[in-house]
This record gives C-alpha cells, structure tokens and sequence, in this order.
C-alpha cells in the first residue's frame, strides 16, 4: 500500500533525505520517497499514516495533508 502525504519545508537534497530517513524507521514501512518538486513523500508499506506524520513532524517538518 502507498499513501502520498504533503510535506512542507523540504528545501533540498539533506531535507528530502532527513524526510525519506524519519519515514522508512515507522515500523511497517517498506519504502519512502519523498519529491521535492511535489512536496509529497510517498511511503509504501503497511503504516500508521498518523504515526508517520508525526515522525514527519518531529523532524522539523509541516505537514499538509
């Protein structure tokens, strides 16, 4: 399963990998990919979506949706 999430902040390459990073350790997470352009993360697995926005938070990070 992929869930796509709005992220806000990410500003370059440290930040799409602190966000791939802060995703991929939700446990159930098989992947994440985060797009800079977009300003989305694209996390695969069996997830709590809540769980990962949280992680995403945390890091520094807002997100939209």
């Amino acid at each position: 399963m992929e869930t796509v999430i709005k992220v806000e902040g990410m500003m370059c390459t440290h930040c799409k990998a602190r966000v791939e990073k802060v995703c991929s350790q939700v446990p159930g997470c098989t992947g994440a990919v985060a797009d800079l352009n977009a300003k989305t993360v694209t996390v695969s697995g069996s997830v709590d979506v809540e769980a990962v926005k949280k992680a995403i938070a945390d890091a520094g990070y807002e997100v939209v949706g």
